[in-house]
């Protein structure tokens, strides 16, 4: 039996700065946030579906609408904790892992900061 993987990419547009970083990222600045979710399992339901693209759409959407046109640094887990790229990939993915159905696990998120840098982590 193989895995099947599948992949969904959402935006958000936010400011944050960096606690104690040694540059310029310390000073408040803004990006377009790109995430890629993917989710995998092996089991198909009854009509060949491994996870609905639509349902990890919005459930993508869902979390990432908390941190779109905000101060992140505003929001918990970031009010202590820096919102570096790391953070946020890994705190979306806590998030989206407690939403997606059981039959599937979310097995990497990657945060673009820009159009060249991209973090990923996986679990």
């Amino acid at each position: 039996m193989g895995t099947y993987e599948l992949t969904v990419k959402d935006h958000f547009d936010a400011a944050h700065h960096l606690y104690d970083y040694p540059g310029e990222c310390r000073n408040l600045h803004g990006h377009t946030w790109e995430v890629e979710a993917t989710v995998s399992g092996e089991a198909l339901d009854d009509i060949g579906i491994v996870y609905d693209f639509k349902r990890l759409k919005a459930d993508l959407a869902a979390v990432l609408a908390d941190y779109d046109h905000v101060l992140i640094n505003e929001v918990g887990p970031f009010d202590t904790e820096s919102p570096t790229a790391e953070n946020l990939a890994r705190v979306i993915w806590q998030r989206l892992s407690g939403m997606v159905d059981p039959r599937v696990r979310v097995t990497e998120v990657a945060v673009w900061e820009s159009p060249v840098a991209k973090l990923v982590y996986r679990p």
